[in-house]
């Protein structure tokens, strides 16, 4: 078994850490990028779009927390009612309307009650 593509996995890190990543909206532009093969520009109007911001919105981290804490995105610091982990994650597919990997192996997982 091979091991996959060894530079794509740091190639997505350095893009999301570039824009801030979970502290914006970097992680989300950055999946865009990677499932449906999205330039920068496209992939950061759509994510603005969905969100209902600006695109100059998406990079700013104070602006994102409140957004990210109103549609229940999930942030970097854990919050009191916020979602987490893979819920987070369930909201950003259905927002993006992206297949996540690990929501549909928990879907499907769930589906046949484990």
């Amino acid at each position: 078994m091979g091991v996959g593509d060894p530079y794509g996995m740091h190639a997505a890190h350095a893009i999301v850490s570039g824009m801030g990543g979970i502290r914006t909206a970097g992680d989300l532009v950055a999946r865009l990028q990677l499932n449906r093969a999205m330039k920068i520009d496209t992939a950061k109007k759509y994510v603005a779009d969905k969100l209902r911001v600006s695109v100059a919105d998406i990079a700013d981290e104070v602006k994102m927390r409140e957004v990210r804490e109103d549609m229940d995105l999930g942030t970097l610091n854990e919050c009191p009612g916020v979602a987490k982990g893979i819920d987070a994650k369930f909201r950003i597919a259905k927002l993006l309307d992206l297949e996540i990997n690990c929501v549909n192996i928990f879907k499907q997982k769930v589906s046949f009650g484990f």
